[in-house]
């Protein structure tokens, strides 16, 4: 992909995260004093591709989602556009608000999230026009929190599968990312996208819950082996070309066509300078994708991907802690990894 000139287009959630500290959680029916009110974009598409124009701004990045036709809406785009993103492909919703999530924030630390899934529930293959999707790339995500791409579809399994494949057929490579959800039917949703995409980007446990297999030993440490189980069903299941796994503890990379299997611990943090982890994995994915665009090898994506993910930790939300690509690189040297 080094030799690419059209760019990565993001698809998927777009939201607004309105952060508001109060000074305790009241109990029912009574009231509780907010000190101070925050906002931030949220979702797949601004955090990964706003991360991505902070690496490396020279890569053309668009936008591909739908939101409100309200304030948070063009806050939300208005911010994406600060950073050179593209936002045409942002459909308006006439009817449902922006999506946003009302973030109750103690200063102790706790936190209660209130998510209204708003325009992102309607947003549907159909307000994706493939022929002016103009990319190398199309990054779409998250499955299982996007109504209309997870719903059923008697030919290909799910919309999203059947959207990969036209998105393909446009001779542009495609990957997925998800999102935990404790009440989703993994399989029946993540599986048949799988078939369709070049590249997927997930977590432990959005990845090993596929097939019903644990992330992690009786003891807590990372089943490395299941991993690698994992990410070779994945492989045979149609990833074209690359599987992609990150976990707090480690990052592992799946070639399918030579079948290698890569593993990197994550960089050493000191608890007392991390202020957030909201983020982190889109922060992963935005650099594992500047990896796979810019044709790096496996075990360099990682080494990429897990430094730029500490700078997510350096801030309370999801873009503010992103570095460029050279101060990245230089970062990785600052700090050991850790013991797996």
């Amino acid at each position: 992909m080094a030799a690419s000139k059209n760019g990565i287009a993001f698809a998927g959630n777009i939201l607004v995260d309105v952060i508001k500290t109060i000074d305790a959680y009241p109990e029912k029916g009574m009231l509780c004093n907010i000190s101070d009110i925050a906002y931030s974009v949220g979702g797949c598409v601004p955090n990964t591709a706003i991360n991505l124009a902070k690496i490396d701004p020279s890569i053309p990045l668009s936008a591909v989602g739908r939101v409100g036709k309200d304030e948070y809406g063009q806050y939300v785009t208005g911010v994406m556009q600060q950073y050179g993103i593209d936002t045409a492909n942002v459909t308006v919703s006439e009817a449902a608000p922006t999506s946003f999530t009302d973030v109750m924030n103690i200063r102790s630390g706790e936190r209660t999230f209130f998510h209204a899934r708003g325009a992102n529930k309607e947003f549907a293959p159909t307000h994706v026009d493939l022929s002016r999707l103009n990319c190398d790339i199309l990054h779409i995500g998250y499955i299982l929190l996007l109504d209309s791409f997870d719903a059923p579809d008697a030919e290909y399994g799910t919309a999203m599968a059947r959207f990969l494949h036209d998105v393909q057929a446009q001779g542009i490579k495609t990957s997925v990312d998800a999102v935990s959800d404790s009440t989703a039917d993994y399989s029946k949703t993540i599986l048949p996208a799988l078939k369709y995409c070049d590249y997927a980007i997930l977590n432990e446990i959005e990845s090993t819950t596929i097939w019903g297999l644990s992330p992690r030993t009786a003891d807590g440490k990372l089943h490395v082996e299941n991993i690698r189980e994992t990410m070779r069903r994945m492989a045979e299941s149609g990833v074209r070309e690359k599987v992609i796994i990150h976990a707090k503890e480690a990052g592992f990379a799946y070639d399918v066509a030579t079948g290698e299997f890569t593993v990197l611990p994550s960089l050493a943090v000191p608890k007392d300078q991390i202020k957030g982890s909201t983020g982190a994995g889109d922060s992963f994915c935005a650099a594992s994708l500047y990896g796979l665009y810019h044709g790096l090898s496996d075990r360099e994506i990682l080494e990429f991907a897990s430094t730029a993910a500490v700078c997510n930790l350096f801030a309370d939300n999801g873009i503010d802690g992103m570095r460029t690509a050279d101060e990245i690189k230089k970062m990785s040297a600052e700090y050991d990894r850790q013991q797996m």
